[in-house]
């Protein structure tokens, strides 16, 4: 198993770098440096037979890490994972929720959040707007456990900058709900266009553009 606290960079390297926690889904993810390492993975070092990546060094999130200085805190990343609890075939994914995993990201500086793919994939209820009080039962809709989601991250990780990344091509309805709730959290976000995918996820040149995106919100 290789050990997630990753200098990228020689910069990085410095003690005083920024740490960041990459926190999402399949796109995030790559052979051996999940954290914990049980999380399911769909990037593979060997490569696939649908999609171009096969180096850590192609990840978004890698190319950011160099691109900003970051040193590499945790990627807790789990393919398939929905904000909500609520997977696909209304199967029960409370286990690799994104509400049941944020707080488990370390000590970041920085967290980059990439979710809400799956929960618009795999039609998950919108619920309703709530931002408190959450029962058991609202968080397999999406709307409250992304207030949750939100919530929790800022209560965590108080000190830390947080930026939520939208996928592109969600629904419409789960785009207004993202920003809806982020702004209520002052949680900001930025919104990807223009990502070239093989097998609906990025390729080496979307992964590029997911970055150069990312990198440019973080400069702002």
């Amino acid at each position: 198993m290789l050990i997630v606290l990753l200098s990228v960079s020689a910069s990085a390297a410095k003690r005083d770098s920024l740490r960041v926690t990459i926190f999402g889904d399949s796109y995030s993810t790559f052979e051996g440096y999940n954290y914990p390492s049980t999380n399911e993975t769909w990037y593979f070092a060997k490569g696939r037979q649908d999609n171009d990546v096969k180096r850590v060094e192609e990840t978004w999130w890698y190319q950011v890490a160099q691109k900003m200085a970051y040193k590499v805190e945790r990627v807790n990343s789990y393919s398939g994972s929905t904000v909500c609890r609520t997977g696909y075939n209304r199967a029960d994914y409370t286990e690799r929720a994104f509400i049941t995993r944020m707080s488990n990201l370390g000590e970041p500086d920085v967290i980059l959040i990439c979710a809400a793919t799956n929960d618009c994939w795999a039609g998950a209820p919108l619920g309703e707007y709530k931002y408190g009080e959450w029962t058991g039962e609202e968080l397999y809709t999406f709307r409250p456990a992304m207030a949750k989601l939100c919530w929790g991250l800022r209560s965590n990780y108080p000190k830390a900058r947080l930026l939520f990344i939208i996928n592109s091509d969600l629904k419409p309805e789960f785009n207004e709900s993202i920003a809806t709730i982020c702004d209520h959290y002052d949680v900001p976000y930025l919104l990807l266009h223009d990502i070239d995918k093989q097998a609906g996820h990025p390729s080496v040149a979307g992964m590029k553009a997911i970055a150069d995106q990312v990198v440019g919100a973080l400069k702002k």
